[in-house]
């Protein structure tokens, strides 16, 4: 009954929030969910003395017994990624792999280690002392471009295509490497006695990634192979979601990455969606099936950011710290796109517009969060989660309000 009210209660604010958007706001519909909540939680921190205290103190409860961490990696990371995977066109995918497959692997490793190493230099200088260990746990999960943000914003900002794809398809496929890298990290700085040589921690990845899209290939052609001898719109449904939720279960048992896995799958399914001999009303129905999960657990996902600000005790006295990190991560996004841009002979060159579009196009969101979050409890812990917070607010308003028209305005000057 419990989590049944959870959930009743984050559907009712997240209904009557993306309404107050949509009527008064006008803004992109997880922005404006995502600053609505924000709002009432400054609300409840400031004025929260003359607010009855049971409602109060329920209402914050509620937010904090909520298991975020579990709750996005576990459930809705597999369904919101599977919901992108299965609308990204294949031949756009294809003809910016190289970028792609760079950006998700190289370029987070790269950043990782130059905000983990800047924020261990600069930090200081505001008074605050972090472990060299925890600067790169924090660079490690700050470095994920985060695919719930960026194709949910993406998808109303008139970014040019091909730099549409190449910011898209990086996000949908990073998070596997960020996750292990993040795992092995936390590990070190929690367990010194684990196995951190150089072929356990490439085994690591290779597993994790490599099996992620094995696993999701064989998924998403077992399904398509199934719905290709029916023609029903319910079963159909159906079995999309048994491939994200049995996918997801199979994935965590053999430890491998279940967000690859998803993004293998939907990528599979949507090739078949769009080249099978299934009626229209059964495509259709599948795609706006998903798309409508899409946006459902998007607005109550952005509505958890807003409403995390309410988990942060004293966030006033970390501004400081947040703006530093803001600029740091900015930065280390461009030194880590930039660099692979130099040394790798891509087909196509990158201007300096191009690598500018893409660092300020590099949204953070819940996955950084729901990491930060699961470090175990310590004297750094509140730290990595304030000052991660003030970045993904950051990247997602600011950045993500403006992204659009920047992007517009970078490829103008280039073409003038």
């Amino acid at each position: 009954m419990e989590l049944y009210y959870s959930f009743s209660v984050l559907i009712v604010l997240a209904s009557f929030f993306a309404y107050l958007n949509i009527r008064f706001l006008k803004l992109p519909s997880t922005i404006g969910v995502m600053i609505i909540a924000m709002i009432v939680s400054i609300f409840l921190v400031v004025f929260g003395h003359i607010i009855p205290n049971t409602t109060l103190t329920r209402f914050s409860k509620l937010i904090a017994e909520f298991d975020f961490t579990e709750v996005l990696m576990g459930a809705m990371l597999n369904f919101l990624l599977f919901a992108g995977a299965i609308h990204i066109n294949l031949k756009d995918l294809r003809e910016q792999r190289g970028p792609i497959m760079v950006f998700s692997t190289i370029s987070v490793i790269i950043s990782t280690f130059a905000v983990g190493t800047i924020v261990y230099y600069v930090i200081p200088f505001v008074g605050v002392t972090v472990p060299f260990i925890y600067c790169l746990l924090f660079g490690a999960l700050i470095s994920p471009t985060d695919p719930i943000a960026v194709l949910s914003i993406l998808k109303e900002a008139k970014v040019p295509k091909s730099l549409e794809t190449k910011i898209a398809g990086e996000s949908l496929f990073n998070d596997g490497v960020a996750v292990v890298v993040f795992a092995v990290i936390l590990q070190l700085a929690q367990d010194t006695n684990s196995d951190f040589s150089l072929p356990h921690i490439t085994w690591l990845l290779i597993k994790e990634a490599l099996g992620g899209f094995i696993l999701g290939t064989i998924l998403g052609i077992t399904a398509a192979k199934a719905m290709g001898k029916i023609d029903d719109y319910k079963v159909s449904v159906l079995i999309t979601l048994s491939i994200v939720m049995g996918g997801y279960l199979i994935a965590h048992a053999m430890h491998i990455s279940g967000p690859l896995t998803m993004v293998a799958a939907g990528i599979i399914i949507g090739i078949f969606n769009k080249k099978s001999a299934m009626s229209a009303i059964t495509k259709d129905y599948l795609d706006k099936f998903w798309e409508l999960i899409d946006e459902i657990l998007n607005a109550i996902l952005f509505l958890f950011i807003g409403f995390e600000l309410l988990l942060i005790p004293d966030i006033s006295g970390y501004w400081i710290s947040g703006a530093l990190c803001i600029m740091i991560v900015l930065l280390s996004r461009y030194i880590s796109v930039w660099f692979p841009t130099m040394i790798i002979p891509f087909k196509k060159k990158f201007s300096n517009g191009t690598i500018k579009i893409l660092v300020w196009g590099g949204l953070r969101g819940g996955v950084s969060i729901a990491l930060a979050l699961s470090i175990n409890e310590g004297p750094h812990k509140q730290f990595i989660i304030a000052i991660t917070y003030f970045v993904v607010v950051f990247s997602i308003i600011v950045q993500g309000l403006t992204i659009g028209k920047y992007a517009n305005k970078v490829l103008a000057q280039e073409t003038s």
